[in-house]
């Protein structure tokens, strides 16, 4: 694996949710009527800044709303809780109050953090609200259908609300946890070329280290390590490929190091195509709504035409395959990129 920086030179636009796009959520049951807005959480007078545990700025921010607000937002924000977690039954937060309302500056949705908090054993939940992008929903979508985690989300006009992903931060868990005894490097390194392989088939970019979360489960023999996605922004939104790829990113520099110590090409290649049968069981089994997304996404304008233009040429350079020319959009290309591995599970 090769590693070097990438620069997002631009800030990627918000891009509306269609009526059809609308449709698409209302028919998968991700749409839903909400009792308050983002524009609603926006009403606040001031805010001051959070800082860690270690005394640095967090990026996140503590907003101070009108006394008369709080009530109206944390009854509603209890509400929206129980929409995503229990269809709207209200019952599961008959315990539960608002302990705090966060706010981020840093990215492209500026996302509102809800802690929920349990009063009768101070379990506590997050969830975020944030602007609607087409794009961000386009990027869950497809992380829904083609990798192994289910993604939870509502939509409501330019609404979102989504589930909080658990995990430790990619770039936390070099610092502390990368080369720890207990952990078999082997299947980190397993995981970042799955994870590799995965972004580019479904063209999620930038994906460096504090872009995802590295969850850890202990097994009966050893312990299992999944890398997770939690910024779907820049999905299918760049023209340059190795966006699409977070080995090339320096801030994933010791993932890379770890995949070049543990593994050899032949191993790198197995867990590729590995990844690649499980994206073609995927597939199969949810055709008809993969399917259906495409139809949507293909109608929008979810990138530039340059952007269209640099990528397909460089794909079509990096597989060796012609046929990424004749792609029209960005929707194009990750159709024949799965088009592709059907092709070769079947060789």
């Amino acid at each position: 694996m090769e590693n070097q920086d990438v620069k997002i030179l631009k800030k990627k636009p918000i891009f509306p949710v269609t009526p059809a796009l609308q449709k698409y959520l209302r028919t998968y049951q991700r749409e839903s009527k909400l009792p308050i807005s983002y524009s609603d959480l926006m009403q606040f007078n001031e805010a001051f800044p959070l800082m860690d545990k270690f005394g640095k700025d967090s990026l996140w921010e503590g907003p101070i709303y009108a006394q008369d607000l709080i009530e109206e937002l944390h009854n509603g924000l209890k509400e929206i809780y129980a929409n995503l977690k229990a269809s709207g039954n209200l019952r599961i937060v008959e315990h539960k109050y608002i302990d705090k309302i966060e706010y981020c500056t840093f990215g492209n949705t500026h996302p509102f953090r809800i802690r929920i908090v349990n009063r009768l054993n101070d379990v506590y939940d997050y969830f975020y609200i944030k602007k609607a992008d087409a794009s961000r929903i386009y990027g869950l979508e497809l992380e829904e259908i083609l990798s192994p985690n289910q993604v939870n989300y509502l939509v409501d006009g330019d609404t979102l609300v989504e589930e909080h992903i658990a995990g430790i931060p990619g770039d936390v868990f070099t610092k502390g946890q990368l080369y720890s005894p207990e952990f078999n490097p082997t299947r980190i390194a397993k995981e970042f070329v799955k994870f590799n392989e995965r972004c580019l088939i479904m063209l999620l970019g930038d994906m460096r280290a504090y872009n995802f979360v590295v969850q850890i489960t202990p097994d009966f023999d050893d312990i299992q390590f999944r890398i997770r996605a939690i910024d779907f922004d820049q999905q299918f939104y760049e023209g340059n490929l190795k966006v699409y790829l977070p080995q090339f990113f320096k801030e994933n520099l010791p993932y890379v190091k770890m995949s070049m110590e543990q593994l050899t090409e032949k191993t790198v290649l197995q867990y590729q195509q590995e990844e690649r049968s499980s994206i073609v069981h995927r597939v199969r089994s949810e055709r008809h709504r993969l399917t259906d997304l495409r139809d949507v996404s293909n109608q929008e304008a979810l990138t530039t035409p340059e952007n269209i233009a640099l990528l397909k040429q460089a794909m079509s350079d990096y597989f060796k395959e012609p046929n990424y020319l004749m792609c029209k959009t960005m929707t194009d290309i990750i159709e024949l990129n799965i088009k592709n591995i059907i092709r070769q599970v079947r060789l």
